[in-house]
């Protein structure tokens, strides 16, 4: 076999096996896991940023760290500060800083992990990069997928994450849903067909403080504020990576020109 045809067979390989685990996740969406939402976040949006970092500190806080950030940099890196660049210290120790009494240290919840176990079963992950690890549209789903189960410890279940340990913490401002439930039938591996409860969809059983739509911002301010902390330089990262990319474009050209030249006279 040729060097070729070698190379042709490894790249039919690889889209096989791309389609394949597209496929398979695809399926696996379907059978085992609630549609998620789409989150439009905005990194550039500094003022969705600041509300997102407010409604955490008062509501996520209390439980979740962000451990691997400072209280200070984050305000300078969501526009808490002036023209110059200089941070509003004494506004971050009054809206964001509900814990330390030094802007510097790093953003740490007052829940020991011992406490927090003993509370809920487990102890509270730190959040800080939980918008790489999970996604935005896991993250925006999530948030908003709480629904009454009288079943579980907490009385609340989610639609994205079954048998959730935590409670919901926004219920004041959504208020509380119920899961409206259809019937699925399941081929199980003998052959047989077993039927299945699973939630459908959620409806609004009794209102919170704010209306649907202003609960879905405080949701997506929240969301955009983690996706920030999960990687703060990523929007410089971003226009960095279209620089590179035209760079690339324009050696390549100058390298096969080069190469050209190197390989006219050769038969």
């Amino acid at each position: 076999m040729s060097a070729k045809q070698t190379i042709k067979h490894q790249i039919a390989g690889f889209v096989c096996f791309g389609i394949i685990a597209l496929w398979s996740g695809t399926a696996l969406a379907e059978d085992h896991a609630a549609p998620l939402q789409h989150a439009k976040t905005d990194l550039s949006d500094e003022a969705s940023l600041q509300r997102g970092a407010a409604t955490y500190m008062n509501y996520c806080l209390g439980c979740h760290s962000l451990q691997y950030a400072r209280y200070k940099s984050t305000a300078a890196g969501i526009g808490i500060h002036n023209d110059k660049g200089e941070v509003y210290e004494s506004l971050v120790q009054t809206h964001l800083n509900l814990v330390s009494d030094r802007v510097n240290d790093p953003i740490r919840s007052a829940l020991q992990a011992k406490d927090g176990e003993k509370f809920f079963g487990v102890a509270p992950p730190d959040l800080t990069l939980v918008a790489r690890v999970r996604g935005n549209d896991w993250l925006y789903s999530y948030l908003k997928g709480f629904y009454l189960d009288s079943k579980r410890p907490l009385g609340v279940n989610n639609i994205v994450f079954p048998d959730v340990g935590m409670p919901n913490v926004l219920v004041e401002l959504q208020g509380e849903q119920k899961p409206v439930m259809r019937t699925v039938h399941i081929k199980l591996s003998d052959g047989t067909i077993e039927s299945k409860e699973v939630v459908d969809h959620l409806e609004l059983a009794k209102p919170g403080s704010l209306s649907p739509e202003a609960f879905d911002r405080v949701v997506l301010d929240l969301v955009n504020f983690l996706d920030y902390m999960g990687e703060p330089i990523k929007l410089e990262r971003q226009r960095m990576g279209v620089w590179i990319l035209l760079f690339l474009v324009v050696f390549l050209l100058f390298a096969w020109l080069l190469k050209r030249e190197y390989w006219k006279d050769v038969h």
